[in-house]
């Protein structure tokens, strides 16, 4: 038994992402949807699979020569793309001489093959098609419209009364008497008029699996199915009974899921499509080192969800289910003493974050920079709070360049004493989730080397959680005391790096709200400037640094510019 798959198109829906990597090479759960439709067409019984190969040829030429059942495989070479039905009369010659199939390589599907071949064997259909109830796609009029199996009447039916072809079909070698002489033709359009003569029948399918993968959103969305379903153990066919949501994300372009199963649940943290060739670097990035950090950070011991599963170019990963409690919400309407107690844990797991971090950390899964580094300050805090703060959100025309003396300053003090681990870089109280009565870190994809005091600084001048001047002095010896415990400590010098590493943070803070609320259109973190803006103008007077005295000048001028 013979094959042809469909793989030689633009996929113009999955653009721009299809002008790198051609649509059947796409993954699902790590493996490309090409093979999906190769392994099913095996199973069937196929012992000759020609692949038609039109956009980006060499790429799908590169499956077929490294694929395990290559003997089996024949790549069809289009240099003109014949669409469908051509590309069927274009191989008359090698599948004339027995019943074969014709499956498109965009689509997951787990039907029974085999049995589809025997359904079309024992009808005189010159053609049969594989359908199914789906609203979208539904235009097909089959005659028994309820049965199993049916004749296709016509292919302008009402969504609400029609099937919807899946892409797969078995075809009679009769069909081709059918064909037009052009080249370039397709199928749908010979069996509209085969259909006339009652010569094209219907398989329909229940209790399958099936997606179509033409659009970026389709298969992000089969892909987080595809991997929910791998962890939890489900069979294609039951992959509907999967509940997937929608949950509240962050600051990120990330969209978070939570994935429900007969009790037990996972979160899917969707990082968009990633292929660096389609300028998508920094997604790629983030997700590599979300991976390789995680599971580093969750084979040390530290407080980590698991990664239980990911796919790199749908942009998917699946993590443990930590629930929904933030630290911010959780200590909301608790006492000082409360709340220092949960802050004291935090702290904890903090130091074990950054020391027992840092051994064997590889600096190669870390996205934008190796480490916490005087060119990192410069670009990614304070460059970025005078273009995504000063400009992008307040209009001032003011350069980065006018100050660059005391941002250089405030780079350098923030390191010369820094206590080096593994930073987090965004350890504030929307990342640390409470589970189990335990706090968790979560977001850690932009950790790297660099200082203990960096994240400290982080979480105690975090601007979703106002702790009081007493309860932040508190924690700072608190965790002044554990920190000496790991090293030894000049306390004069760590409080330097700290005060100036507040500064940096709080900068990087200001940038971000600027960005997200100009840019990403995410009015929420506006609340936050006022305070923030408030914060950087104390810290800076408070250190009374005469090298900081225009920065600090000028800090306090953006007051009248804050409504």
């Amino acid at each position: 038994m013979k094959a042809l798959i469909l793989a030689a198109g633009f996929g113009t829906r999955l653009l721009p992402y299809t002008q790198h990597l051609p649509k059947p090479l796409f993954t699902i759960n790590g493996r490309p949807v090409l093979d999906y439709a190769v392994n099913n067409l095996l199973d069937a019984g196929c012992t000759k699979i020609f692949i038609n190969a039109h956009h980006l040829a060499d790429a799908i030429a590169g499956f077929v020569d490294n694929h395990q059942a290559k003997e089996m495989m024949e790549l069809v070479f289009e240099p003109v793309i014949l669409d469908t039905g051509g590309a069927i009369a274009n191989l008359e010659s090698r599948l004339a001489d027995d019943d074969f199939f014709v499956v498109n390589a965009d689509v997951i599907c787990d039907y029974d093959l085999s049995y589809f071949m025997a359904c079309h064997k024992s009808s005189d259909a010159l053609a049969t098609m594989l359908v199914h109830d789906c609203y979208r796609f539904n235009t097909l009029c089959v005659d028994p419209a309820g049965s199993g199996t049916g004749i296709v009447r016509h292919f302008s039916q009402a969504p609400e009364s029609g099937l919807a072809f899946t892409g797969i079909q078995a075809i009679s070698p009769g069909l081709f008497e059918y064909m037009p002489p052009e080249k370039i033709f397709s199928s749908i359009d010979v069996y509209k008029k085969v259909c006339e003569l009652g010569k094209v029948s219907a398989v329909k399918a229940r209790q399958f699996y099936w997606r179509d993968m033409g659009t970026p959103r389709d298969y992000r969305h089969t892909s987080r199915e595809c991997l929910a379903a791998k962890i939890f153990g489900v069979a294609p066919s039951r992959i509907c009974d999967i509940d997937i949501q929608a949950i509240a994300g962050d600051g990120s372009d990330r969209q978070w899921f939570r994935a429900g199963y007969k009790g037990k649940s996972l979160i899917l943290s969707d990082h968009g499509i990633c292929l660096d060739a389609a300028k998508n670097n920094n997604g790629t990035a983030q997700l590599n080192a979300f991976v390789n950090i995680g599971n580093h950070l969750a084979d040390k011991g530290i407080a980590v969800p698991q990664i239980m599963g990911h796919d790199t170019i749908s942009g998917q990963v699946a993590v443990a289910d930590l629930g929904s409690t933030h630290l911010a919400d959780h200590i909301r309407g608790m006492d000082d003493l409360e709340i220092i107690q949960w802050y004291q844990q935090v702290i904890d797991r903090l130091i074990d974050f950054s020391f027992k971090g840092i051994e064997d950390f590889n600096t190669q899964w870390t996205c934008q920079t190796p480490s916490y580094s005087k060119q990192m300050i410069l670009d990614l805090e304070c460059k970025y709070f005078m273009q995504a703060f000063v400009t992008g959100y307040l209009g001032r025309k003011a350069q980065f360049d006018v100050f660059a003396r005391p941002f250089s300053h405030i780079a350098d003090n923030a390191l010369i004493h820094a206590v080096n681990g593994l930073m987090h870089r965004d350890c504030q109280s929307k990342n640390i989730m409470i589970h189990n009565g335990q706090p968790w870190f979560i977001d850690f994809q932009s950790a790297r080397p660099g200082p203990v005091q960096y994240d400290l600084a982080s979480l105690l001048i975090d601007p979703y959680v106002t702790l009081s001047r007493a309860v932040r002095d508190q924690l700072l010896n608190y965790a002044l005391e554990k920190i000496g415990l790991k090293v030894s400590l000049d306390m004069d010098a760590f409080m330097h790096a700290f005060r100036y590493c507040c500064i940096s943070r709080n900068l990087q803070m200001l940038g971000a709200f600027g960005f997200l609320t100009r840019v990403k259109h995410k009015a929420r973190f506006e609340q936050y400037i006022p305070a923030a803006l408030n914060g950087l103008e104390n810290r800076l007077k408070n250190l009374n640094e005469p090298a900081l005295a225009d920065l600090t000048q000028f800090i306090q001028s953006l007051q009248g510019d804050i409504t």
